[in-house]
């Protein structure tokens, strides 16, 4: 569910993102047409099992914020195998 989005002063957007039982995002990278893309995760409720955020080379790793380059570095979530996943993701592009 898309938070709140805007272009100004700096274009950014806020999600909160439900991964039900089953829910996976396959390896990709998210380009931008001009400028760096950051994204933060806040993982609000971790999946029983499965659902782990993957990306090989992110800015901070901590248990349950990531911060990474989805427009570099490439990223998924493994499968929810039981429970569910619930994060608030919020990103911008800096010039």
């Amino acid at each position: 569910m898309l938070l709140m989005i805007s272009p100004f002063p700096i274009p950014f957007d806020w999600y909160l993102l439900r991964f039900p039982l089953g829910s996976v995002i396959p390896p990709h990278v998210d380009p931008v047409q001009k400028g760096r893309h950051f994204r933060m995760n806040i993982i609000i409720r971790k999946a029983r099992k499965g659902g782990e955020f993957q990306c090989p080379d992110p800015i901070w790793d901590y248990p349950r914020i990531k911060l990474f380059r989805p427009d570099k570095s490439l990223h998924s979530v493994s499968k929810v195998e039981a429970g569910s996943r619930l994060l608030l993701s919020i990103g911008w592009v800096l010039p």
